[in-house]
């Protein structure tokens, strides 16, 4: 039976053939998709969402070691969070087989940086393969799994954007099923104190001997031959934009095992060819450990190493050549800039926020990003998962020292402060650290589309669970003075801002609304109380202010010519942030 797959899917699909028992992850794009595609199946695969990606690959080496066949999924600065067990993995191996999928993003469609995470294989010392398509996205979760096994080691699974989105034709096949390997006690093996580890680096250097030998003779890296003046090593999707511009006119050395690399075949494809491209998508990886092994290449002088490719620029790169693109007139091209939905609740949040003078804002990975754009102009800065706690920590310790009068408003999101934002937190109340933190609870989480954490009330696979407690966890973890809100009433958070602002101990304000795109649980109906008509301007009232337009919800339209404001009623969803912020009352609800 034949498919058409996305990489993310057919992934899903290896993990159910190959026999896998196991799957944990944080959601995280490019990644998120795998997971959700593994969760149907129940009775086959134990799979779960982990607060963070540490945690993931931590519970995926527990099942691991308890003699399952594991994998665990994140995108590429995911395993930043995930290197301190990532790294140790390395030295101590598995026992059931385990594969670490590592989704990277190319032009960062959706990520704060475009790092090159196979030098995290190299660096950890395991295994890495890299699918081209989905087919072999889905047939390498196999072969990763027996590699894995037949060596005792993790392996890396290594897509990026292009292959977890795109779709290609899959054949599908039966789940072969695996009974767990007996568990072992073995300190020499997984007690990784000094004197172990020790020994233990000993055995990865033998292994990797092993392992570069096994990736040259593997059918994972295979040349196809053509006109030998031409010769492309590639590997990835970057070997699929290699195809689409030299087609037959060169010969090719396709790596699907790409660490540690084939070094004895690519000397002997480097001697077959008189010009030698190395075509990969961002860093050098595998042009430096080439040149370094005296083979003469070219890469990185000719393709670039920032955003993603495709074939024009591959083209351009080596033969200066560009392919015509329709003409058209640029000037009518309106720009349009990412946004919080209609009814979003974390733009009344920053709509009331953005008022407040003389503060610095630190933000976080999420939707809410979007709150320091403008026209809300509400955040200073976003690092990583978490940081906007503890960078607002640092920020306030300082400007306390020198007696600088600035206010420190982190903000958060739940599954953010599930994540690493609680430790953060527990920084701020050790080192007495006076700042206001906002958690901005929405329900679910909502940037990677809407998939449930510690705060909803449900695992990935659908049973109820126990409801972490935002307020709960925040008092236990010092914050004494603690204040939930609905932030689509401005005045309430009005009244939380200038409560949280005189106090002179860190404090906590909970935003709590559902997400305006979610589909509301059981729970939700039970809390929130939804009027669902929807809002209208009446342009006789409007003044052409412009106070509704400055909350940036989309909804909202001003006509330059009349001067006047309307609602497309298609996107309103009813949140009445405007209808309070209009000074001469020109909006009300209307309908049923």
């Amino acid at each position: 039976m034949k498919k058409l797959l996305t990489g993310n899917e057919a992934v899903a699909l290896g993990v159910y053939e190959a026999g896998i028992h196991f799957a944990a992850a944080y959601p995280g794009t490019p990644s998120t998709e795998i997971l959700e595609n593994i969760a149907p199946y129940k009775k086959e695969v134990i799979a779960e969402w982990a607060p963070n990606e540490k945690v993931a690959l931590e519970s995926a080496l527990g099942a691991s070691i308890a003699g399952a066949r594991s994998l665990v999924t994140m995108k590429h600065v995911g395993l930043n969070v995930a290197a301190d067990p990532f790294f140790t993995i390395g030295y101590t191996g598995i026992n059931g087989g385990m594969i670490l999928v590592n989704a990277d993003d190319p032009s960062l469609h959706s990520s704060q940086n475009e790092q090159d995470n196979r030098y995290y294989a190299k660096f950890a010392k395991v295994a890495m393969v890299e699918p081209s398509n989905s087919q072999e996205a889905k047939d390498m979760v196999k072969s990763a799994i027996e590699i894995s096994e037949k060596f005792d080691t993790l392996v890396m699974m290594r897509l990026t954007t292009r292959i977890c989105h795109s779709k290609s034709i899959v054949e599908t096949g039966e789940r072969e099923e695996v009974p767990i390997k007996p568990y072992k006690r073995d300190l020499q093996k997984f007690y990784t104190a000094p004197a172990v580890s020790q020994q233990l680096h000993v055995k990865v250097e033998k292994k990797l001997k092993k392992l570069e030998k096994f990736s040259n003779e593997t059918e994972l890296n295979y040349i196809e031959w053509n006109d030998k003046k031409i010769g492309v090593i590639s590997a990835g999707v970057a070997y699929q934009y290699a195809k689409e511009v030299f087609g037959d006119k060169a010969s090719y050395l396709k790596l699907g095992f790409t660490y540690p690399l084939p070094m004895e075949k690519i000397k002997k494809f480097a001697d077959e060819v008189e010009t030698l491209y190395v075509v990969e998508e961002l860093e050098p990886f595998m042009e430096e450990q080439i040149k370094a092994a005296g083979i003469d290449c070219i890469g990185k002088e000719k393709i670039t190493n920032i955003w993603e490719l495709n074939p024009g620029i591959v083209e351009k790169s080596i033969f200066e050549e560009e392919k015509p693109t329709i003409e058209y007139d640029e000037s009518i091209v309106v720009n349009r800039p990412p946004t919080l939905c209609a009814g979003c609740p974390h733009r009344a949040f920053f709509y009331e926020l953005g008022k407040r003078k003389n503060v610095m804002i630190p933000g976080d990975i999420g939707c809410y990003t979007l709150g320091g754009a403008p026209p809300l102009n509400a955040m200073d800065t976003c690092i990583c998962m978490g940081a906007s706690v503890s960078l607002g920590h640092g920020f306030k310790r300082v400007y306390d020292k020198y007696n600088k009068d600035t206010r420190v408003v982190s903000v958060i999101g739940d599954s953010t402060f599930f994540h690493s934002g609680m430790t953060s937190l527990l920084d701020i109340t050790y080192n007495k650290s006076n700042t206001i933190t906002c958690i901005l609870d929405n329900r679910v989480t909502g940037m990677t589309g809407h998939q449930d954490n510690p705060g909803t009330g449900y695992t990935l696979q659908g049973e109820t669970t126990n409801m972490a407690s935002i307020p709960d966890i925040v008092k236990a973890l010092g914050i004494k003075h603690v204040k939930t809100v609905n932030p689509l009433e401005l005045d309430e958070l009005k009244k939380a801002f200038d409560w949280a602002f005189e106090l002179d101990e860190p404090s906590v304000i909970i935003s709590r609304w559902p997400c305006a795109l979610k589909v509301l649980s059981k729970h939700d109906k039970e809390e929130f109380e939804y009027d669902l008509r929807k809002c209208e301007a009446n342009q006789d009232k409007c003044i052409g202010c412009k106070m509704c337009v400055n909350t940036g919800c989309p909804a909202i339209q001003f006509n330059k010519t009349i001067k006047k404001s309307s609602i497309d009623k298609s996107q309103c969803i009813g949140c009445e942030v405007c209808m309070q912020v209009c000074p001469v009352k020109a909006i009300s609800k209307v309908g049923e």
